[in-house]
């Protein structure tokens, strides 16, 4: 059974994600992945030895890979190790870095789609500051959010945040808590990751 997926023009993590997702609903067989620039190429690369699966790479003209990804049943997908810990990621911003600010506001979706994508997901996740402005029913990553929330994870947002922007009506999603809440929840965590 071969499986096709054609990622290009898809930024990273879209690629990975597609292929991890597509080896994961089958036993045995062939994902074949098609990606427009070598960054993608080398991401799916790094899914392929992390997971122990067998692969081939195939360079077109004009940058595109074309990754052939050979599933057996014999490997161990991704499983990590750590769903006991107690994860809980902080966004402490509505942009993720400290350069340009469209790049930045890319960047923070594309990681809060990708904790959607996660295998093992945080337990909690934080939003204070200008974070909080994405748990509003209109900000672009509010879906992703909800989705997270549905499957478990408990999202806290700062109320005093929440008061400074004004925004209690728009508040859509997670619990609104002190900084009391958020200091303990990192304190009892076992990592913390920041956005």
């Amino acid at each position: 059974m071969i499986s096709k997926i054609d990622a290009i023009g898809k930024p990273c993590p879209f690629p990975v994600i597609l292929a991890k997702n597509a080896l994961k609903n089958i036993l045995e067989g062939i994902v074949e992945i098609t990606v427009d620039n070598e960054i993608s190429c080398q991401n799916v690369e790094k899914l392929c030895k992390e997971s122990k699966f067998k692969y081939e790479i195939l360079k077109k003209e004009n940058d595109i890979f074309i990754i052939i990804i050979t599933k057996t049943g014999k490997e161990l997908m991704e499983i990590e190790e750590r769903r006991e810990e107690n994860i809980v990621v902080v966004i402490p911003s509505d942009e993720m870095g400290g350069g340009d600010t469209i790049l930045g506001k890319t960047l923070l979706k594309g990681f809060i789609y990708t904790l959607t994508e996660l295998e093992i997901m945080p337990k909690t996740i934080i939003f204070y500051n200008k974070g909080i402005l994405l748990t509003v029913k209109n900000s672009d990553s509010f879906e992703d959010i909800k989705k997270l929330e549905e499957a478990g994870v408990e999202i806290l947002i700062c109320g005093a945040c929440v008061n400074f922007y004004g925004v209690l009506e728009e508040i859509k999603v997670g619990k609104i808590t002190n900084m009391y809440e958020i200091l303990k929840k990192q304190m009892n965590s076992t990592k913390v990751i920041s956005s």
